[in-house]
């Protein structure tokens, strides 16, 4: 079973890059072509899909609302992937998760086998 956990600065300022980390463990998700994605809820939202890493590739899909702000890297030494989203807004405070699947068409449709607890962001001066 793969475990992930995000973590990140609970308060950035706007106009800033947000940087946030999914830190990956457990699984074979360095020996199958597991994807993870990036998504988050903003308060009283649903879930907002914001991009997508081949962990084993490294190939990055992202939604089209975010894919002017949004870059996905990994970090395979250090079981990481990693999540920048730049100019950030009052709006773009939410609950951000990291998820992983077993490919990209189920990640895409929220048949994810892993989550991460989720980490708070608030955008604020």
């Amino acid at each position: 079973q793969v475990q992930l956990q995000e973590s990140g600065p609970g308060l950035v300022k706007p106009s800033q890059t947000l940087s946030l980390t999914c830190t990956v463990s457990g699984g074979s998700i360095t020996t199958n072509s597991y994807w993870l994605a990036w998504i988050r809820q903003p308060p009283g939202k649903g879930l907002e899909w914001i991009g997508y890493i081949s962990y084993t590739r490294g190939i990055t899909v992202y939604s089209s609302s975010f894919e002017s702000r949004a870059s996905i890297f990994r970090d395979t030494s250090k079981n990481q992937i990693t999540l920048q989203l730049t100019s950030v807004t009052p709006e773009d405070t939410a609950v951000y998760y990291c998820a992983s699947g077993r490919n990209l068409a189920e990640v895409r449709a929220g048949e994810c086998d892993s989550w991460g607890q989720g980490t708070q962001v608030t955008v604020s001066s």
